[in-house]
């Protein structure tokens, strides 16, 4: 059994109205992503199920990046924990949770250690680090794993959080634009590949705050028709695709700041009706992951929660 997590930033479950961008596409561009508020069970392509989960994690104001990215990739509900939503990257404090809790680095530790993170980073980031951290960029490196280059993505074996690499061409970048086909296709051999793979693509919460409509219309339309084409790519018999995000924000175009919408976790494969039985807060879904990857081992129950009760 492998786990393929594709993390997408920003979305939440917004209303039919004409603040929503998922509800202004053509009937045919809005599966798999178009999960409206208040609707009937949605019906997704090959057989998926929707687990509508909490952003909020039982705090007040808007869920953040920092905070709901970090609660993901540990279990831990960060929020809570701190008492507050953090923006922007992992404080101290997080940066310890992801080094002790990283879903990856549980993972190895269990004896997993077929792992993926997908996504490459530019060489500046290799010459000049940044400052901070990403949640993702901390609990990679915690279970002392590559990161990913452009190297990688020119052979075939990395994307970008633009899997198009549209934004990296206007920027200069010496890249083969990718349709969703080709982008799918990378993706694909990469899960085959391994037991546990990551993909994280940021472009919907910066439209989000961009308030732009047409742009939002457009990456998603080709955020869909790219999800479509992995599922497609998949055996759904061996392995189990989870599409999240951690906070809303692309669904509701009236405002220029998060959401506090719940969230959709779509789920495929043969563990779909597990998952989507489990997952009802950002919390619950770094344990679900480790348990059905690791369910056949002895002993390898994971618990959360009692790290910050």
């Amino acid at each position: 059994m492998s786990v393929l997590l594709i993390f997408i930033d920003g979305v939440g479950i917004g209303a039919r109205d004409e603040h929503n961008p998922f509800f202004l596409l053509d009937a045919n561009e809005r599966s798999p992503l178009g999960v409206f508020a208040n609707d009937p069970p949605v019906e997704l392509p090959h057989g998926g199920r929707l687990a509508v989960t909490d952003a909020c994690l039982g705090v007040e104001g808007r869920p953040q990046s920092a905070s709901g990215q970090t609660t993901i990739l540990t279990g831990v509900n960060i929020p809570a924990l701190l008492g507050y939503h953090k923006p922007g990257f992992p404080n101290a404090r997080m940066r310890e949770v992801l080094r002790e809790y990283s879903l990856f680095l549980r993972l190895a530790r269990a004896g997993i250690d077929s792992l993926c993170f997908a996504n490459a980073y530019s060489p500046l980031f290799f010459q000049k680090p940044p400052r901070w951290s990403s949640a993702t960029t901390i609990a990679v490196e915690s279970a002392g794993m590559t990161l990913r280059t452009f190297d990688d993505m020119r052979r075939g074996a990395a994307l970008y959080h633009d899997w198009s690499n549209r934004t990296l061409i206007a920027r200069g970048e010496d890249l083969l634009a990718l349709q969703p086909d080709k982008a799918a296709a990378v993706l694909a051999r990469l899960a085959a590949a391994h037991r546990f793979t990551l993909y994280e693509f940021f472009l919907t919460d910066v439209v989000g705050h961009k308030q732009d409509m047409p742009a939002a219309r457009e990456i998603l339309a080709g955020l869909n028709r790219f999800l479509v084409e992995v599922l497609s790519r998949m055996d759904l018999h061996t392995t189990t695709v989870i599409v999240t995000s951690d906070h809303g924000n692309v669904e509701d175009l009236s405002v220029r700041t998060h959401t506090r919408n719940s969230v959709p976790t779509l789920v495929w494969g043969a563990r779909r009706d597990d998952v989507r039985a489990r997952v009802h807060s950002l919390a619950d879904i770094t344990p679900t992951i480790f348990d059905v990857l690791a369910s056949e081992d002895a002993g390898s129950g994971f618990s959360s929660t009692a790290y910050w009760c």
